[in-house]
């Protein structure tokens, strides 16, 4: 019998599909250390993703596979989770305390964005990430309502900085704190990007690995302008399957490839109905649009979320589905959602900016 050595145990490691991601481990992390000592092996694996829901999973597929290496009887196997961040537009500088900030966009109103971007932060949190929601909607905020805050409002030490306001595990920043919920924002464009600006910049965000950004619907001066302005690791458009849908849906991604802003995919939502009562499945809005759009653009379809209306009621109470009913078909479809773009970003170049300190030319 010929003994396995620490390169064939790693190379057998690294092919180990990661549960609910479908891709290898060497892709989304890596091998920190492999040692092979008297029949006994130390494996410490680092993953580049959210992985508290699939960690146990892993950690028996991980230790599977070593002890069935020959020579291999025992095997102390550990993992851990390190969310890195990645790269944003050229002339933009991350912000000190997320390292990765993703915008969630259509081209059009009422595709169920907003539900969409509180879903997929909840359902990173619930693996294990740390993250922050920012309801870059001036004119409409409704994330104050989705996540049962109305009428609070952020609190400041300093005057000058706020403190963003927690729900579910989530860090949460929106006009809507700042305002009356039925005071209208007439402001024309730059003072909406300036508020916008206001917000990302004047919170207090606290070591995130992602913050979800719920841009405001359509592609005017307005998203192309926050698109260049707001240092973004990748967006994610939403859509029905409409083709009235699909037609602004892809100028949303286009104007996103036009600014240097990487597409992480394409979510589905109302994809298909199924009837309470008789359970009759029925595509109201069409089928396939979504999957047609990934295709034609070369991008991802990170998942199809059903038109139920359970997630309209839990989002109206403050509650939303992936924390309201987290065994549901629906909250598993926004967490396939979630791993998906995760995995999607972590195959992304890394962001080496932060190494480097700031330098300054100075008249002497």
């Amino acid at each position: 019998m010929t003994l396995s050595t620490d390169s064939d145990l790693k190379q057998a490691l690294e092919a180990v599909i990661v549960p609910g991601f479908g891709l290898a481990l060497g892709r989304l992390g890596r091998l920190r250390q492999v040692q092979l000592e008297n029949g006994r092996a130390l494996v410490e694996a680092e993953i580049g993703v959210p992985a508290a829901g699939i960690s146990d999973e892993l950690l028996r597929e991980l230790r599977r596979v070593t002890t069935a290496q020959a020579g291999i009887s025992d095997a102390d196997v550990r993992i851990s989770q390190r969310i890195t961040a990645h790269g944003v537009q050229r002339n933009l500088k991350p912000l000190a305390e997320v390292r990765n900030i993703v915008a969630v966009a259509s081209g059009k109103g009422g595709v169920g964005k907003s539900t969409t971007a509180v879903n997929i932060a909840l359902a990173l949190a619930a693996d294990g990430a740390a993250v922050g929601i920012l309801d870059a909607d001036i004119y409409g905020p409704s994330q104050p309502l989705m996540l049962g805050l109305t009428g609070q409002r952020p609190t400041s030490e300093d005057g000058k900085t706020m403190n963003p306001l927690q729900a579910h595990g989530l860090q949460v920043m929106s006009i809507g704190f700042l305002i009356d919920a039925d005071q209208p924002m007439v402001w024309r464009g730059p003072m909406v990007t300036s508020a916008l600006n206001q917000l990302l910049q004047q919170t207090r965000w606290s070591d995130l690995d992602y913050l979800i950004v719920d841009m405001p619907p359509g592609t005017g001066d307005i998203q192309l302008t926050l698109s260049q302005q707001v240092p973004v690791s990748g967006a994610v458009i939403v859509t029905t399957p409409q083709d009235i849908a699909l037609l602004d849906a892809k100028k949303g991604l286009q104007m996103f490839r036009k600014v240097s802003v990487p597409v992480l995919g394409i979510v589905e939502n109302m994809s298909t109905h199924v009837c309470s009562h008789c359970g009759h499945e029925e595509p109201l809005f069409g089928s396939g649009g979504g999957r047609r759009m990934a295709e034609e653009y070369g991008v991802t379809l990170l998942g199809q979320v059903p038109l139920d209306m359970s997630i309209r009621e839990q989002t109206d109470s403050g509650t939303p589905t992936v924390v309201a009913a987290p065994a549901s078909v629906q909250a598993g479809a926004y967490r396939t959602i979630a791993r998906n773009m995760a995995a999607a970003l972590a195959l992304q170049g890394r962001d080496y900016s932060r190494r480097f300190p700031n330098i300054v030319v100075e008249d002497s």
